[in-house]
């Protein structure tokens, strides 16, 4: 017998007891349950024997201690919510990245973020789900002409992406090229609307002073960006809450802030949503969400 057929075996003498108890009407199948085909709507637990309704009503009826399983777990949708569970290593997989989208689905992580080659898997391993296909665009350095930019964010869209995370160029940023910033920005973001995507744009703000980290994002937003993010995760530095706050300050309540890069623990992602993010681009996303279970 297979563990979710065993799980789902043990649910339904439980359900059977239950009713027997309360002599009443027998509760939905499945009610609670985190397994295919038996889902409460809404529940964010994998429930092996109980969900926290279950275990009041098993607490009611005379139970003074309740066993489950080492596959239970109970985790902060809110966290999760603000999470893009990221795989953008270079050497990864096809059985990794079906990994990480296993994983997105169990968490009910915002989006799967991968490199662009990997698009077409990841909408068909997220198909039907809530979970957003993210990419990203002339990445790592930005440095790619706005025309390949272009190129790249309409394969992208074509193909499944909901979410690009695109690098400004961030030579012309720092040589002062601003209006050269803000059409490699509008071009990518113009790509994106027309297909009902949405455009974050990564600024690298470990290569920016703080006057440079507020043009940037002014930048972005003039052209038409919904998010604007820290870094690639491949620069000296990742996300500071400080870098937050102050991407924050310059865009206001109207656009996205995303922080990326070396954020590993629940304690790091809290710091950034106070100093105002919202949304978390992390590899340890697992790690992050289950800790919150503790």
């Amino acid at each position: 017998m297979q563990p979710a057929e065993l799980d789902q075996l043990v649910a339904q003498i439980g359900e059977a007891i239950l009713a027997r108890v309360a002599a009443g009407p027998k509760p939905v199948r499945g009610e609670g349950l985190n397994i295919p085909d038996l889902v409460c709507p809404g529940c964010v637990q994998r429930c092996a024997q109980t969900c926290s309704k279950k275990t009041k009503d098993i607490v009611a009826a005379g139970a003074d201690r309740i066993s489950s399983s080492d596959r239970t777990t109970r985790v902060d949708p809110a966290i999760a919510s603000l999470i893009d569970h990221t795989i953008l290593k270079p050497d990864a997989t096809a059985a990794e990245v079906r990994k990480v989208c296993a994983e997105a689905k169990k968490y009910s992580f915002a989006s799967v973020c991968v490199n662009p080659c990997w698009v077409p898997l990841v909408a068909a391993e997220l198909a039907g789900t809530p979970v957003k296909v993210c990419t990203v665009i002339g990445f790592p350095l930005g440095a790619t002409s706005t025309e390949a930019k272009v190129a790249e964010a309409t394969i992208a869209v074509r193909v499944g992406a909901q979410e690009l995370d695109m690098v400004i160029n961030v030579g012309a940023l720092k040589g002062g090229d601003h209006d050269v910033v803000k059409k490699d920005i509008r071009a990518v973001a113009e790509v994106c609307h027309g297909a009902g995507a949405i455009l974050k744009v990564i600024i690298e703000t470990a290569l920016l002073n703080d006057d440079e980290k507020a043009v940037a994002c002014t930048l972005a937003k003039l052209a038409g960006a919904d998010f604007v993010k820290t870094s690639t995760g491949f620069a000296a530095q990742g996300a500071t809450a400080q870098d937050i706050a102050l991407m924050r300050s310059v865009v206001g309540p109207g656009l996205g802030v995303k922080a990326s890069g070396g954020i590993r623990s629940l304690d790091d992602v809290r710091k950034m949503a106070e100093a105002g993010a919202s949304r978390i681009g992390a590899s340890a996303s697992v790690k992050i969400i289950e800790a919150t279970a503790r």
